[in-house]
């Protein structure tokens, strides 16, 4: 940076509406504070969001936008987009004026759109950190303004300025980088193998009624099962819990599950594909087909187009499951292929790499 020895390293982090948003934002956040304690970092995000609660307990400010996602169908929230967008511009333009930062870093969500470009606007140079195999609209609507694009996945010039991408890989918690070096608790008495089922904080209705349908089948072949089944569906589930079946709607220490799992069936968000990366466990992914663009079996596909993971549309689960997980299950070999070519796509030093280049960028000014 050219500012002077005494300028204090001022950056605005904005994503948001959901975690695989939050959490990257959060790890990027840190590795600056890491690197420059003193450094003074502002999150903004949207009002009456996650980010709201989640900033704050990771001990950072965070101030927030009147902005929301469009629905697809027709609501008030809907009619009343333009108006919140361009309320959210002028409130972010106010708060880039006053804060002055010395680069802006989004990662996607509605939040990060009016932000980043009343940023550009004001010549604040951006970074963009896109974590799916196919951007989010406010990403792709941001991508001219950008001097960097951090991505996850292979072929994103078709979105992005070629010039601008990095391959850089999402941050994941780096607890987790270090975790399978570390001795962990068991979970189960037993010494039967274990099946981990992450179907997201809130719950996935189809694989939790999934795993519900297939536990005989799971006594059968003598497997335990480590089965978060989410916030929304605690008091369906948790009556199940039994020995060789523990029912949780959150897990507290994702390490300890990861390192007791010997398989893993787990939706297809951006974060929990990396992270499943880093575990390098055989993985059957249950992509949800309600979010925007079908991201998750985009996500999905591209680990299965290199014979890392498995795939099971929701559609197929009813015909397809029993055979598919019993066949990965007894074949000793194909475990192992996944779990050795899914270890090669991690990328454990993404959040390093994502701040090596902002800081590029800041040594530029």
């Amino acid at each position: 940076m050219t500012k002077g020895k005494n300028h204090k390293l001022k950056v605005i982090v904005s994503g948001g509406g959901t975690g695989g948003h939050i959490f990257p934002a959060i790890a990027i956040a840190d590795e600056i504070r890491r690197r420059n304690p003193d450094a003074d970092i502002l999150f903004v995000g949207a009002r009456d969001k996650m980010e709201m609660q989640k900033v704050p307990q990771a001990g950072y400010s965070i101030k927030g936008l009147w902005i929301a996602g469009i629905q697809r169908k027709l609501t008030v929230d809907n009619l009343l987009f333009p108006i919140k967008l361009l309320k959210s511009l002028i409130d972010s333009y106010r708060i880039v004026k006053s804060f002055k930062p010395d680069v802006c870093i989004g990662t996607g969500g509605f939040a990060s759109g009016p932000l980043l470009r009343a940023a550009a606007f004001a010549g604040i140079p951006t970074v963009l950190q896109e974590q799916n195999s196919f951007p989010g609209i406010t990403n792709k609507w941001l991508a001219k303004y950008a001097a960097v694009i951090c991505v996850a996945y292979d072929k994103l010039e078709r979105f992005f300025p070629k010039d601008k991408i990095r391959l850089t890989g999402n941050p994941v918690r780096q607890s987790l980088v270090v975790a399978s070096e570390k001795p962990s608790q068991k979970l189960f008495d037993n010494n039967q193998p274990t099946l981990l089922v992450l179907g997201g904080s809130l719950g996935a209705y189809a694989v939790n009624k999934l795993v519900e349908k297939h536990l005989p089948l799971f006594k059968s072949l003598r497997i335990n099962v480590y089965w978060q089944c989410g916030k929304n569906y605690e008091s369906t589930y948790t009556k199940y819990n039994s020995d060789g079946i523990i029912v949780s709607a959150f897990i507290e220490s994702m390490e300890t599950a990861y390192n007791n799992a010997d398989i893993i069936i787990s939706r297809a968000g951006a974060s929990s594909v990396s992270e499943l990366c880093l575990v390098g466990k055989p993985v059957i992914f249950i992509p949800s087909p309600n979010v925007a663009e079908d991201h998750q079996t985009k996500n999905a596909q591209s680990l299965v187009d290199k014979n890392a993971a498995m795939m099971l549309r929701e559609s197929e689960l009813e015909t397809a499951f029993e055979s598919t997980f019993s066949n990965l299950f007894r074949d000793n070999d194909l475990q192992k292929q996944l779990s050795e070519n899914i270890k090669q796509l991690a990328k454990p030093r993404a959040t390093q790499d994502i701040v090596d280049l902002i800081f590029e960028i800041l040594q530029k000014r």
